[in-house]
């Protein structure tokens, strides 16, 4: 039972987390993208001003992420272990050490997607 909950909660954060992460990313690059040309060194952080719900949104699913991540990664050590699902608690560890590379790969290209389908490039 405990490498089964380690390894759902292993995807929950890997693909759950990642996908609402990429969703707001992107919405946040089209939001922000036709301002990008006027950001000066003296800009600060009101350009995200426009898109708060989405700064919000992403701010939660990368938390979110990365509290179950680490809960499914302790979680996964423990079962394969304790030999209470070892299988299924090694996927959890492998899955649960891949999602910030997942997260990041998937946040830099729906960011990239959105700013350029704002017509800002």
């Amino acid at each position: 039972m405990l490498g089964r909950l380690a390894l759902a909660l292993a995807l929950l954060a890997t693909v759950g987390a990642s996908t609402a992460l990429a969703v707001a990313l992107g919405a946040i690059g089209a939001g922000v993208g036709p301002q990008l040309q006027n950001v000066s060194p003296s800009s600060g952080l009101e350009v995200l001003t426009p898109v708060r719900g989405w700064v919000l949104v992403a701010e939660v699913a990368g938390w979110t992420g990365t509290v179950l991540g680490i809960w499914a990664l302790v979680q996964g050590i423990v079962a394969a272990a304790r030999d209470s699902g070892r299988g299924a608690g090694i996927a959890a560890i492998v899955i649960a050490a891949l999602g910030p590379i997942v997260a990041a790969v998937a946040s830099l290209i729906a960011v990239t997607a959105g700013i350029a389908g704002s017509g800002a490039v």
